[in-house]
C-alpha cells in the first residue's frame, strides 16, 4: 500500500512537472506574441506620426492654396466689373448711333422733296452755265 502511495505521489509529481513545462512553453509563446504585438504597435505609432506630419503639411498647403484662389478670385471680380462697364459703354454707343441714324433717316424723308428740287435747280443751273459757255 505504501508503494501505491509513493507511486501515486510520483505520478502526481510527474504530471505536475509536465503541466509546469507546458505552461512555461505556453507563457513563452505568449511572451513572443506580445513582444511582436508591441513591436508592431511601435511601428504603427511611428507611421502614424509620419502620417500626422504629412497630413498637417498637406492641410497647410491646402489652406495656402485656398487663400491664393480667394485672392485671385477677388482680383478677377474687378476685371469682370471692368468688362461689364465696357459692355455697357458699347451698348450706349450703339443706342446713340441708332438714334443718329433714325434722326438722319427722318430728316432725309422729310426733306426729300426739297432735296429733289435742289438737285433739279442745280442741274438746271449747270445746263444754263454750259449753254452760256458754249
Amino acid at each position: 500500500m505504501e508503494i501505491l502511495l509513493y507511486s501515486a505521489a510520483l505520478i502526481a509529481a510527474v504530471a505536475f512537472a509536465i503541466l509546469v513545462v507546458y505552461l512555461a512553453m505556453t507563457l513563452k509563446a505568449s511572451t513572443r506574441t506580445l513582444n511582436n504585438v508591441a513591436n508592431t504597435l511601435e511601428g504603427l505609432e511611428k507611421q502614424m506620426q509620419g502620417i500626422t506630419t504629412e497630413t498637417t503639411a498637406l492641410l497647410n498647403k491646402t489652406n495656402k492654396l485656398a487663400e491664393d484662389i480667394n485672392d485671385k478670385s477677388s482680383k478677377l471680380n474687378g476685371l469682370f466689373d471692368g468688362v461689364k462697364g465696357i459692355g455697357e459703354t458699347v451698348k450706349e454707343f450703339n443706342q446713340s448711333l441708332n438714334q443718329v441714324a433714325t434722326s438722319i433717316s427722318k430728316a432725309a424723308s422729310q426733306n426729300q422733296d426739297k432735296a429733289s428740287q435742289a438737285v433739279k435747280w442745280g442741274s438746271a443751273v449747270v445746263d444754263l452755265w454750259k449753254k452760256k459757255k458754249n
